[in-house]
């Protein structure tokens, strides 16, 4: 994929959840909740400080982050459903 997000956003492929609960019930497509939860693909520079400094990213591709719920831009890249997120947007990366 020739993407690479700008400044300091973040692309993001959403981690699909279980599709059953704990008893063993199965939760069709139209009940399931979008997933706050994904693996990030791809990371912009950093912004630059007032001086013109470039401030690292935290996070990097490869990474799983937790991000809320209505976070993000959802776009479409070679098939793939894909979020653009502001690196503020993720609360934070899972061990």
């Amino acid at each position: 994929m020739a993407f690479t997000p700008l400044h300091d956003r973040v692309l993001v492929r959403r981690v699909e959840g279980d599709e059953k609960t704990k008893g063993g019930l199965i939760i069709p497509d139209s009940a399931k909740e979008k997933p706050a939860e994904g693996e990030v693909v791809a990371v912009g520079a950093g912004v630059k400080d007032e001086d013109g400094d470039r401030i690292a990213m935290d996070v990097k591709a490869g990474d799983k982050i937790l991000f809320g719920k209505w976070s993000g831009t959802e776009i479409t890249l070679d098939g793939e459903e894909l979020l653009i997120m502001k690196e503020s947007d993720i609360l934070g990366i899972i061990a």
